[in-house]
């Protein structure tokens, strides 16, 4: 039994919420957003509460019931309030800037990075920190991972790309005899 699942959610106000087969739109002050789920778990909106019930127990709608919980939450939280992440660029030479529709960075490596921006994303860059809004909370998590994969972070100085919250072992280096 899923705990998630079965607490519900409540819909908060200025916030539209319907289910038309299997598909869940969710509108609020910042957009709008659309996901089809499976008929496995039934989603009923009454009132200002959305309700999950499995349609039959079995191991997979168990498994289902909590997670569609989770992404229905995240709609209802996205469109009222949104999501950010933050990446942090350390090392010397290491540059960002946004420009239309791209994200330009300098990475020491012999070219400059270009990374297209995906529609329904906002970013903002000042001195080496990047933010990154959006209203879906998958779509903003995977362009911060694709984003910072460019350059991980080195365990000896630091230098690349960390999330804001991020703590990164540091190794000891040579020693000197």
């Amino acid at each position: 039994m899923s705990r998630i699942g079965k607490k519900g959610i409540t819909i908060p106000e200025k916030t539209e919420v319907s289910e038309v087969n299997g598909v869940v739109s969710v509108k609020g002050p910042k957009g709008a957003m659309a996901r089809s789920f499976r008929t496995d778990i039934k989603i009923s909106i009454e009132g200002n509460k959305i309700n999950f019930n499995p349609v039959r127990i079995n191991k997979q709608t168990k498994a289902l019931w909590g997670t569609y919980a989770s992404h229905v939450g995240n709609m209802v939280r996205g469109v009222n309030e949104g999501f950010e992440k933050k990446l942090i660029l350390e090392g010397v030479g290491f540059k960002s800037e946004v420009k239309p529709n791209k994200l330009v960075l300098a990475l020491g490596f012999s070219h400059g990075v270009e990374v297209p921006i995906p529609e329904g994303l906002f970013l903002k860059a000042e001195k080496n920190v990047i933010t990154i809004n959006g209203i879906d909370k998958e779509l903003v998590g995977q362009f911060a991972a694709k984003v910072r994969a460019l350059k991980k972070p080195e365990p000896y100085k630091g230098k690349g790309f960390r999330y804001e919250d991020e703590v990164i072992r540091r190794k000891q280096g040579k020693k000197s005899v």
